[in-house]
């Protein structure tokens, strides 16, 4: 009989050892990723707190405090990053299921590059595409809304004649989210065990009913995380946002008119070159409450994707 000689002691040894320097390493990327986050904490709590007593000139002709001075920049944020999700999601989650599930592999792996090189472009340039051509074509379709759909609150109008609204805004922002939730979705749709989609089709099911019971109870985790890492990303987006949007101010749930919040990252952009030193620090007090909300955000999406974690985990 024969029989299989054991491995070399120090091929094992040296194995052991590179387990152990890989886990040094992700301990240590780890730790450097919680120490910058740390740093950029401390710096906006130091830059940034001196900014929420500063005197009622230095908010504007709108606020005479801090609180008021944010509030409609905080609202405003949301707003774009909700409108932005709410589009590019379901879009997302589809391209996804198409070219895992669905297309051709001859089409799939082609339409997945297009969609991920979607992510290398500028924002910049989704800024300029936006206000030289989504605005113009979409104007004509705030009249239409207003017109037949004006005594819902969000289609009040008067919809602006130059179409750079909080809702051009949103459509920007959701296509420059979309790669992101593409791509993770779509390698979370691929990791479904291929004996769960199997046995569901020889229980008679149909394609679209294999997906729904055994795809996307499988990946609702990571469905749940890419939406959040989409909405972190429209949080914080900048020059899009201040290059699409013409913001007037105040909080307002009319997407179509020419009065907009404005965002607080495309507030920093358009104020911080000019600002005095007293406006500076309120600016980066704005910086400050960002963080916090993208800090929570972040937080209740691991702490949903934890709880369904252990949901599925029973």
């Amino acid at each position: 009989m024969t029989t299989t000689p054991a491995a070399p002691p120090a091929t094992r040894t040296k194995r052991r050892q590179g387990d152990r320097i890989f886990a040094g390493l992700s301990r240590g990327a780890g730790i450097f990723i919680l120490v910058a986050l740390a740093g950029v904490f401390v710096f906006l709590a130091i830059e940034g707190i001196p900014g929420l007593t500063q005197p009622a000139s230095f908010y504007g002709p709108s606020a005479s405090t801090f609180v008021g001075y944010v509030v409609p920049l905080l609202f405003g944020t949301i707003l774009a990053a909700i409108i932005a999700v709410v589009i590019a999601a379901p879009l997302s989650f589809g391209i996804a299921l198409v070219i895992s599930h669905y297309a051709p592999r001859s089409i799939a792996v082609p339409a997945a590059y297009v969609v991920d090189l979607l992510a290398a472009v500028p924002s910049v340039v989704f800024g300029l595409w936006g206000i030289n051509v989504l605005a113009r074509k979409v104007a004509p379709g705030y009249e239409w809304l207003f017109d037949n759909l004006g005594f819902i609150p969000f289609f009040a109008g008067p919809p602006s004649t130059t179409g750079r609204t909080i809702l051009t805004a949103g459509i920007v922002l959701a296509i420059m989210i979309l790669p992101i939730i593409t791509a993770i979705s779509r390698e979370i749709f691929a990791q479904t065990p291929r004996l769960h989609q199997e046995a569901a089709l020889a229980l008679g099911a149909t394609r679209w009913e294999m997906v729904r019971l055994t795809v996307f109870p499988y990946a609702k985790s990571g469905m749940v995380s890419a939406v959040m890492l989409g909405l972190g990303r429209a949080l914080g987006e900048t020059m899009a946002v201040a290059m699409v949007l013409s913001a007037g101010g105040g909080i307002t749930f009319n997407l179509i008119s020419s009065s907009n919040p404005a965002s607080i990252a495309s507030n920093i952009a358009n104020n911080y070159k000019e600002g005095t030193p007293g406006k500076v620090s309120v600016l980066i007090a704005t910086g400050l409450v960002l963080f916090l909300v993208t800090f929570l955000v972040n937080f209740a999406a691991r702490w949903l994707v934890g709880r369904s974690e252990r949901r599925m985990a029973r």
